[in-house]
């Protein structure tokens, strides 16, 4: 068991350095210097420059964070899903649904501060559940692929999304008119020490996200049951469980994840709702972040920082000269070696035998 909890842990790790080995090699390729793209890196998440050009500055950490928030909740709903034996690709129509959600209580609802955006992120996470249940609801009664609805539906909640903010008054067609001070996430406060950087009240959400993830998943009889569901349907219900029940359960968790990251750019990131042309990317990302995080509420806090990390990193590797879709290609190796997990736990397991073997070898011959 422990050992197997060992390569847990050891396999991603392994997968994160080849997926930095290749876009260093990527780089080298094109001519240019890998140590450029590990010092962008390293100013991102520290705000110290190595290359000596300038000074300490923390606004590169508070982007850094804000980047990674609304990963790390959309990471959490495609990770709920996948322990509970579902597969959420819906995270990104969520997510949008759980925005205009935000965007509707903030403009039209009239609260004192504290209070309003508790309603914003309350409405986001209902209404992302509601999203989730869908898609939840039909596999339950019908068994209809979730994947397959899913996918149709975040279609669905872009176009509705960007026609929905649109009756808001809009006098550009790209935005909604400013939230009202008291609906806002933002804070002068965590703004000023990290030099004027977005970061918001949103990071704590996230923490509670986190802690609430955890706990169901691991600690209570509930999410034991949702698990049971999701390892062996046929087995739970002769168990006496309520398969049904708990598949749209599941999907409404993971909606409400992702609806409250929708909730924490909206009202954190930026203080009006957006009308987009396209997806942004986050429902993808979670996919990614849950592989590379296990489906552990740990290892997608930090598979999640990783990728926010990354993902905050591209104007600065930009500006350096190195393209901002090396990041993406890292991305994309640290998931492909994830998905060939077996290989990389077969070549720990030769490698360590191998040592074992040599140091008894030694051992031998001295005696």
């Amino acid at each position: 068991m422990k050992r197997r909890e060992q390569r847990r842990i050891v396999v991603p790790l392994v997968a994160v350095l080849l997926g930095f080995l290749v876009g260093a090699l990527v780089i080298i390729v094109t001519g240019r210097s890998p140590a450029v793209l590990f010092i962008s890196l390293i100013r991102t998440l520290t705000g110290l420059d190595l290359s000596g050009a300038s000074d300490f500055n923390p606004r590169y950490v508070g982007e850094f964070i804000v980047q990674a928030l609304p990963i790390i909740l959309t990471g959490l709903s495609v990770a709920f899903a996948f322990r509970t034996g579902l597969f959420n690709i819906g995270a990104e129509g969520q997510l949008m649904i759980g925005s205009l959600a935000a965007v509707t209580v903030a403009l039209l609802v009239k609260a004192p501060p504290l209070v309003h955006p508790l309603l914003c992120l309350l409405a986001a996470m209902a209404a992302g559940a509601l999203w989730g249940l869908i898609p939840g609801y039909l596999k339950a009664r019908f068994n209809v692929h979730e994947v397959v609805v899913s996918i149709m539906m975040n279609y669905t909640a872009l176009h509705f999304v960007n026609w929905a903010l649109l009756q808001f008054g809009s006098v550009d067609r790209v935005k909604t008119p400013d939230f009202p001070p008291t609906a806002t996430l933002k804070s002068a406060f965590l703004s000023s020490i990290t030099n004027g950087s977005r970061l918001n009240w949103g990071i704590i959400p996230v923490v509670l996200a986190l802690l609430f993830f955890w706990f169901i998943i691991e600690k209570t009889t509930f999410g034991y049951r949702l698990r049971a569901v999701g390892f062996n349907k046929e087995g739970a219900r002769y168990a006496g469980m309520r398969v049904e029940l708990n598949i749209m359960l599941s999907m409404m968790i993971a909606g409400a994840f992702a609806g409250l990251a929708g909730a924490v750019i909206t009202l954190g990131t930026f203080n009006f709702g957006r009308v987009l042309p396209a997806f942004e990317g986050y429902g993808m990302d979670g996919i990614a972040v849950a592989l590379v995080g296990a489906n552990h509420a740990g290892g997608v806090l930090f598979s999640g920082l990783l990728f926010g990390l990354l993902k905050a990193a591209q104007p600065l590797m930009q500006s350096q000269g190195i393209p901002r879709e090396i990041s993406q290609i890292i991305q994309a190796s640290i998931v492909l070696f994830i998905a060939m997990r077996l290989g990389i736990e077969m070549l720990l397991s030769f490698i360590s035998s191998n040592i074992g073997s040599k140091g008894g070898s030694k051992g031998r011959a001295r005696s």
